[in-house]
């Protein structure tokens, strides 16, 4: 048996931590129990919490670490991609993603939804103590193209279930797909239980849509690609609509929305209407690297939405850390406790990847343990946290 005591103790059953509390697992990791301290007992000065989910990764491109001019915009950045990728080796990437794997889990992240579009993770994550499910994520703008793609993305499945990985296509983005393989692509990952797709990532997205025009437009159309159709309408209502031709409401599997920096009231309510389990993944970072903007995180906790942490990739973000990901929340809007922040960083994406054990500080769990140093004075954040593994 082991035994852990600190000043914080969040079990994340509730927001609130224990204060001068302790947790004791068995050799295995899995919780024995928690409780106040006993008198005179040896007090680590921080926060214990559960293993963290990183809600959003694409730990493939960790070779790009380093590469990006910030501040593009999505079609710089776009640009920026096509240019860098597959620029490495495949040795050199699947170098750089085990490392980014191995130090995410030294910093305490237990569970993550990544996306892939090749196989270079496979072979790391199915060795790796960290669960992942895999989203594997199709492209392509002409509509005749549907059918070879959705054939690609099954043989990359099956390739990725040999390694006994919980892996299954995703649609990217509106932006990316015809109107058909969206379809395609949605009614596949729906089979699964569980989908993942880029939704009103920038405002440059939504121009696009709903009127034809803007940078992103002229991107694609220079690149001569088929453009998405200009609805007059969000990406996201665009995105419903043809979800909806995949399956009719209501869905009953959990769906991620990756980003909603644009995400207002009529999206909300069109998601609630159709989705029993929708999820956001949050990935401020990210958001600020690209375009310096941020999602609408008031009016989504106003709305009851259940919200992830996510850390993209290191194309967009120049580390995969989650609690430099809570401290950006953190200081940029007013109200969020610590324990709201954990909640949102390890039981909400747990519940998203429907991993039972995790999450939680609860008996009976294996969560992992994770210790948070360096907390401010009110037990908030500082800049100069860090998270590490206990367990």
């Amino acid at each position: 048996m082991k035994r852990f005591a600190a000043e914080y103790l969040y079990t994340l059953e509730e927001e609130r931590p224990l204060r001068n509390a302790f947790v004791e697992l068995d050799d295995n990791g899995t919780i024995l129990g928690t409780g106040p301290c006993r008198e005179g007992e040896e007090l680590m000065r921080g926060a214990l919490v559960p293993g963290f989910v990183n809600a959003h990764c694409h730990v493939e491109l960790s070779y790009m670490k380093g590469l990006f001019r910030k501040g593009t915009g999505m079609a710089g950045f776009i640009d920026q991609i096509n240019a860098l990728r597959d620029t490495r080796s495949r040795d050199e990437k699947v170098r750089c993603l085990k490392e980014a794997m191995d130090l995410m889990w030294e910093r305490g992240v237990s569970a993550m939804a990544d996306i892939s579009n090749c196989d270079d993770s496979f072979a790391v994550k199915a060795a790796h103590p960290m669960y992942t499910r895999t989203f594997l994520e199709v492209f392509g703008t002409e509509p005749e193209d549907c059918a070879g793609v959705m054939e690609g993305v099954t043989s990359l499945q099956e390739k990725a279930q040999g390694y006994g990985l919980d892996a299954a296509p995703t649609p990217h983005a509106c932006y990316t797909m015809s109107p058909e393989l969206l379809t395609a692509a949605s009614a596949a990952g729906l089979k699964s239980g569980y989908l993942s797709f880029h939704s009103e990532e920038t405002p440059e997205e939504e121009e696009m849509l709903k009127t034809g025009s803007g940078r992103m437009w002229e991107n694609r159309r220079a690149a001569g690609m088929s453009v998405p159709p200009v609805t007059g309408k969000s990406s996201l209502l665009y995105f419903i609509d043809r979800l909806l031709k995949a399956a009719p409401a209501p869905l009953k599997e959990h769906i991620l929305l990756v980003h909603e920096v644009c995400m207002d009231q009529e999206g909300i309510d069109a998601v609630k209407a159709v989705m029993e389990h929708p999820y956001i993944a949050l990935c401020p970072l990210s958001n600020i690297y690209i375009h310096n903007a941020l999602p609408p995180v008031p009016l989504m906790r106003r709305n009851g939405l259940s919200l992830c942490i996510g850390t993209d990739s290191l194309s967009s973000n120049e580390d995969l850390d989650i609690v430099k990901e809570i401290f950006c929340l953190q200081e940029n809007f007013e109200g969020l406790s610590l324990g709201e922040l954990l909640i949102w960083a390890c039981r909400n994406g747990a519940d998203f990847l429907g991993r039972k054990e995790l999450g939680t500080l609860e008996r009976g769990k294996r969560p992992g343990l994770v210790f948070i140093d360096h907390l401010g004075p009110s037990g908030s954040l500082s800049s100069a946290s860090c998270s590490h593994r206990i367990v």
